[in-house]
């Protein structure tokens, strides 16, 4: 049963990650940052000279857009001007990790303005990095109700419902937040990720394009699309958008795990646990990477090295129901398959629609002997859409 296992070791590399933007420490979100502090400053027209850079330099920065509009509404006496440094102030705090802070801070500009939904709108964001999405989902509702064209709300409220796995209400808030702003890629790129969360992947892979053709520049969508090729087979595109990624941002660490992936289905092992061991460089705690290297160590029969890389993966993230697959593949071609059979249990507990968790415990139950078992395992992950292993054991003469 080797052979069935390292044939499934060579497609349990397929992890359909979603990565959402994150900007780091650019130039435009440097520029943008010392806007916040002449703005939390009363020093308005100085903020208003750097949120104008930063658009200069990154013309997709959502924040610098809605900055300015509160700069214009100061000017137009719609917004009362200590409230707008209230704003500014919190997100100075915002960018310092101090949320309770930020959040009294957007509580002042409310009580001078209770219809300031810019300050909603802020507030639910920090609410949201606190873990507290229903209490970011109330403030982005009023900030709506005060604006119901306010596309960043209808964003950060899809966000939050992506999170608490409320997709269909995510795909709505994504799409009403693109019908108000059509050129809003990194709502594209979001929606995408929860298009692929409810397996639409076609869709997914139309968002990411169209977020690329509004942004060529937003790294983690060619991170996103990579991965919809990976899923399509077409491994070359997906390691030709994974080094489009590298290219815009060499310090993200998710576009090495994804070329990794890629290289490891074409069979180039070196490559990618070279690309893993950068992507645990750039990031230590990035479980996916781990999970990457031990695979490919696995391929190389480097058993006692794939099972050290998924331990890691699961001190770093117990739920990750991969790293167990990896584990158990190991240890089966160890020899040690009641190990296999525990790993495949938690995988399929963690997630019951992963086949290959079903391929790895069918392997050790056929090793067993106890065909009934792992005959039905692979059955089993057949129907959820891998059938190599059950055609290989059919023509051992193992299963009918």
């Amino acid at each position: 049963m080797k052979n069935l296992v390292r044939t499934g070791a060579s497609v349990l590399m397929i992890l359909f990650l979603s990565v959402s933007p994150c900007y780091g420490q650019s130039v435009a979100e440097e520029i943008l940052a010392r806007g916040f502090e002449y703005g939390a400053k009363g020093k308005l027209e100085n903020a208003k000279e750097e949120f104008e850079k930063a658009l200069e330099v990154a013309s997709f920065l959502e924040s610098a857009k809605e900055s300015l509009q509160v700069i214009e509404g100061v000017t137009e006496k719609k917004i009362e001007r200590e409230a707008a440094i209230h704003l500014f102030g919190g997100a100075v705090h915002v960018l310092e990790d101090l949320y309770d802070e930020a959040i009294d801070k957007y509580n002042k500009a409310l009580e001078i303005n209770p219809r300031f939904a810019t300050a909603y709108r802020t507030r639910g964001k920090v609410y949201a990095l606190k873990g507290q999405n229903d209490k970011a989902i109330s403030d982005y509702t009023k900030a709506i109700e005060l604006n119901p064209r306010y596309a960043q709300a209808y964003f950060y409220r899809a966000n939050a419902y992506q999170i608490i796995g409320e997709l269909d209400k995510a795909v709505s808030d994504y799409t009403k937040a693109i019908e108000i702003n059509p050129m809003y890629a990194t709502a594209y790129n979001n929606r995408g990720n929860t298009y692929k969360r409810k397996g639409q992947s076609d869709q997914a892979f139309s968002d990411y394009t169209k977020a690329i053709d509004l942004n060529p520049k937003l790294a983690v969508t060619y991170v996103n699309r990579g991965t919809a090729y990976t899923q399509r087979g077409q491994f070359d595109k997906a390691i030709s958008d994974s080094n489009k990624a590298i290219e815009l941002n060499p310090n993200l660490a998710m576009a090495y795990v994804n070329r990794g992936f890629a290289y490891s289905y074409k069979g180039k092992f070196d490559q990618a646990i070279s690309d893993s061991n950068k992507a645990i460089e750039l990031n230590p705690n990035l479980a996916m990477a781990y999970v990457n290297r031990g695979g490919a160590y696995a391929q190389k029969g480097k058993f006692d090295q794939a099972i050290s890389d998924s331990n890691k993966a699961i001190e770093l993230n117990p739920n990750l129901a991969m790293a167990y697959v990896n584990r158990g593949f190991a240890y089966a071609n160890k020899g040690q398959l009641y190990h296999t059979i525990s790993d495949s249990n938690k995988a399929i507990e963690l997630n019951p629609n992963l086949a290959m968790a079903y391929v790895s415990r069918g392997g050790a139950f056929l090793d067993l002997n106890q065909s009934d078992h792992g005959c039905q395992d692979l059955q089993k992950a057949c129907e959820l859409g891998f059938c190599e292993a059950t055609e290989w054991a059919r023509q051992q003469g193992l299963c009918q």
